[in-house]
């Protein structure tokens, strides 16, 4: 994985060697890295690992798309801020499974990063609301209910709302205890 700086500097350098190609009269060259430039911008701002977990995770590998996920190793340098929001985002998908308080430190992060799309920020913020429901947090879970609605334009997760609703009305979840 290379550095956001990185891959600036690179699609630099090959912008500078496309037009050099076009001086000498090389124009299949220069239009072959003008293209190669394009990669590097697109890979500025999607970064490939996080697309390759969206793949896996596309699959219900969570294993795999965690495995790429952790590839990243620090996601505040290496990633754009957008992307950073969606490494915690996915992080935090997967750790809901498993592990609620790091999977709610992870969503409240993506949250606060800010998602691309208004889908992904109500999936994030659903997630959010049943961790808050589960901890018996009902005014917080209300709220973030009541953004899902907003952001949730299409309707696609408004049976999950409604399940909410109903599982706050009930009251919390009652957690296992081991003994």
């Amino acid at each position: 994985m290379f550095n956001k700086i990185f891959k600036l500097v690179l699609t630099a350098l090959t912008v500078i060697i496309a037009v050099w190609q076009f001086t000498e009269s090389n124009i299949g060259n220069g239009i072959f890295l003008l293209l190669l430039a394009g990669i590097f911008v697109l890979l500025y701002f999607k970064n490939e690992f996080i697309i390759l977990a969206f793949l896996k995770l596309r699959k219900q590998d969570f294993d795999g798309a965690n495995k790429w996920l952790d590839k990243i190793k620090e996601p505040h340098t290496a990633l754009v801020q957008k992307q950073e929001g969606y490494y915690h985002y996915l992080k935090g998908l997967m750790l809901s499974q498993t592990n609620l308080k790091e999977a709610e430190k992870h969503l409240k992060k993506a949250v606060t990063l800010g998602l691309n799309m208004d889908q992904d920020m109500a999936m994030a913020k659903l997630n959010l609301a049943g961790i808050a429901i589960s901890k018996g947090r009902k005014i917080e879970a209300t709220a973030l209910l009541t953004e899902v609605k907003k952001l949730d334009k299409q309707g696609m997760l408004k049976d999950q709302v409604a399940m909410m609703k109903a599982n706050l009305k009930k009251g919390p979840v009652p957690q296992m205890r081991r003994y």
